[in-house]
């Protein structure tokens, strides 16, 4: 029986190139080898699409880009091909494949960029669609649809470029309306990428600005201190929740490293500390939230819980990191879903729903 080809696609332009890097080469490392087929297309930090056939240890160093048998390739939106053009001393093939696996965060990645043109190439994909992942980027929007379902977030402001000619001004009316401590992040990157935390008017505009630098729309959030929990969430018709998972490094500060990973000297518990009724509503609200913004495949929920008990859900990430260090993959391994099963499993149903429309 022929293998099923799967490509890998990593790196990319964002903030976030290396994290794609060590995901992908964990996922190549573990995929089912007498089943795919692995094809690595890796995009450059200056955007530039490779085929690369050479050896997977030499991903995460990104010594792959320069490997002398990369070839020029990208993908054809003509469904006729379902597959990647490549181009070789000045000759053109195409390479078919049956799905493919994006490991990109960030923007021009995880934001819906790359499934749109999947979208018109016809290729099956793994993750959510377009419109789940620019919704769960732009945080307006995660916020807008969260407060449509009364799913409760930190207090938010948004704050547009038109805005920045009397910034002062608009500052002075956030911080009236939500009071301190706030935190500024771009509406549209990673959590941790040009996010500040702001004590006063005086930090509140340089933390705008900052956030500005990054994205041409800003998020002013109150700013939680609390337990830190995340739940990881899996499938299409029917998805599920992992058990809470709860970080107990970060010392209760908002932005912090498991946004990526958590290291070696960091703590997560699995099941988090929480009385059973707790836990299966935090949850039934991880699903709840998965459904609402359209997600499918697969998505990591974060959420913080006050001291008074209050929980918040602070991001939904569509394409989690997926190093052994990284929380989306060791919350399923808690329900044993070891990491060769786990990916099997997302190619699985990405080719089984590859005909449905989310």
């Amino acid at each position: 029986m022929a293998k099923i080809k799967v490509a890998v696609i990593f790196g990319g332009i964002s903030g976030e190139h290396q994290l794609s890097l060590n995901s992908a080469a964990e996922i190549i490392r573990n995929i089912p080898a007498d089943k795919y087929e692995v094809i690595c297309i890796g995009i450059t930090k200056k955007g530039r699409w490779l085929c690369y056939p050479g050896d997977v240890e030499d991903i995460p160093t990104g010594k792959w880009e320069y490997d002398p048998d990369c070839t020029s390739a990208f993908i054809s939106p003509d469904p006729i091909y379902k597959g990647f053009v490549i181009i070789e001393n000045g000759e053109v093939s195409v390479k078919k494949v049956d799905v493919v696996f994006p490991v990109l965060q960030g923007k021009f990645g995880a934001d819906g960029t790359l499934n749109g043109l999947l979208d018109f190439s016809g290729i099956p994909y793994v993750g959510c669609g377009l419109l789940a992942s620019a919704s769960c980027m732009d945080k307006t929007h995660t916020h807008m649809i969260l407060d449509d379902y009364n799913i409760k977030t930190a207090d938010w402001r948004m704050i547009t470029q038109r805005e920045m000619n009397h910034l002062d001004k608009r500052c002075t009316e956030i911080a009236d309306e939500l009071g301190f401590p706030l935190i500024a992040k771009p509406a549209n990157s990673g959590s941790t990428i040009g996010a500040n935390r702001a004590d006063n008017l005086e930090e509140l505009e340089a933390a705008v600005k900052t956030a500005f630098s990054h994205d041409n729309k800003v998020v002013v959030e109150k700013f939680i201190i609390g337990r830190e929990l995340e739940a990881a969430v899996f499938g299409y018709d029917t998805p599920f929740s992992s058990y809470i998972g709860e970080i107990k490094s970060c010392s209760g500060e908002r932005e912090c490293t498991k946004e990526k990973f958590v290291s070696e000297n960091d703590k997560m518990e699995v099941p988090a500390q929480l009385e059973n009724s707790v836990m299966l509503h935090i949850r039934e609200i991880a699903v709840k939230a998965y459904k609402a913004l359209g997600c499918k495949g697969m998505a990591r929920i974060d959420f913080f819980m006050d001291d008074a008990g209050e929980l918040y859900l602070n991001k939904i990430s569509t394409m989690p990191g997926f190093t052994s260090d990284c929380i989306y993959p060791k919350l399923m391994k808690h329900l044993g879903m070891e990491l060769p099963y786990l990916i099997d499993k997302l190619i699985e149903q990405a080719i089984d729903n590859a005909d449905r429309n989310y």
